[in-house]
């Protein structure tokens, strides 16, 4: 188990982290064998199609308190590390913690998205303080440090998972969503478990490719793989194979999710 993930998650705020999921495909040399580990969140316990209905929301909304499911990141980085790794968690973790305290020169794309989400996040307790430089967006190559997360992953390296999912992290994440009006609760945070699955793979080309199952969104992966294996044997013209490619892709992307967020009640066909 190496420290990249940890470490992007300090340096790639905007895209990954301590309060998101993890999603792995670990291929293990000794047992010659894929593995697959699900370490998404869950939904709030209490958040129930009923309080959509009662307030006429379709759409869960992008930002705010009600999007919010359980991290389960943390929770992943300590079921791989006990299953396959072999350096102390506090070593692995200790990169992240100096990237996080003593700074890093933002890049050009994580200065963009930083600048662009301001907008939408500015009125969210913490995000001005922390994100913001001088009263400005942070700039390419600007130094910024985050000593509030270098603090938190210095409690997960010294106690283990458990300080964030049942400790004083997980009483800190109770309370802020409270104020907030959100769903997140502490017992949520307790119940977490990350889960290893068997991937699912199909064939294009002679080549294997791997994905993990619902609720991911690799099979989108594999079913326009599939697709493209289907136009290639027929020999279509390259033209017309990208032009379909793309049409199917708009019409069934972005219901990928919508159909294969329920994967024990849902049948798919990968092959």
């Amino acid at each position: 188990m190496n420290n990249k993930g940890d470490t992007d998650g300090s340096i790639l705020e905007s895209f990954c982290g301590i309060g998101g999921d993890l999603f792995a495909i670990i291929w293990d040399a000794e047992t010659k064998k894929l593995y697959g580990i699900n370490s998404s969140g869950r939904s709030p316990a209490s958040l129930t199609p009923t309080y959509f209905e009662e307030n006429g929301i379709i759409r869960i909304p992008p930002y705010g308190p009600l999007p919010v499911t359980v991290p389960g990141c943390v929770d992943g980085w300590f079921e791989i590390h006990k299953k396959f790794g072999n350096l102390p968690m506090k070593t692995i973790l200790a990169p992240a913690i100096q990237y996080a305290r003593e700074g890093f020169p933002v890049s050009e794309v994580i200065a963009y998205a930083w600048k662009l989400n301001i907008p939408d996040r500015k009125n969210y307790p913490g995000f001005l303080e922390t994100y913001i430089i001088d009263g400005k967006a942070t700039v390419k190559g600007e130094i910024f440090r985050n000593p509030n997360l270098a603090n938190t992953l210095e409690k997960i390296a010294d106690q283990g998972r458990d300080i964030f999912y049942k400790g004083d992290i997980a009483h800190t994440i109770d309370a802020y969503m409270k104020r907030q009006g959100g769903f997140l609760s502490y017992q949520d945070l307790v119940g977490h478990q990350s889960q290893w699955v068997d991937p699912v793979s199909t064939n294009c080309r002679g080549y294997d490719v791997w994905e993990l199952s619902p609720n991911g969104q690799g099979i989108a992966a594999l079913q326009m793989l599939n697709l493209l294996e289907h136009m290639i044997c027929r020999r279509l013209d390259l033209a017309v194979r990208n032009m379909s490619i793309i049409s199917w892709r708009q019409k069934n992307w972005p219901k990928k999710t919508e159909q294969n967020i329920m994967p024990i009640h849902y049948s798919i066909n990968y092959q």
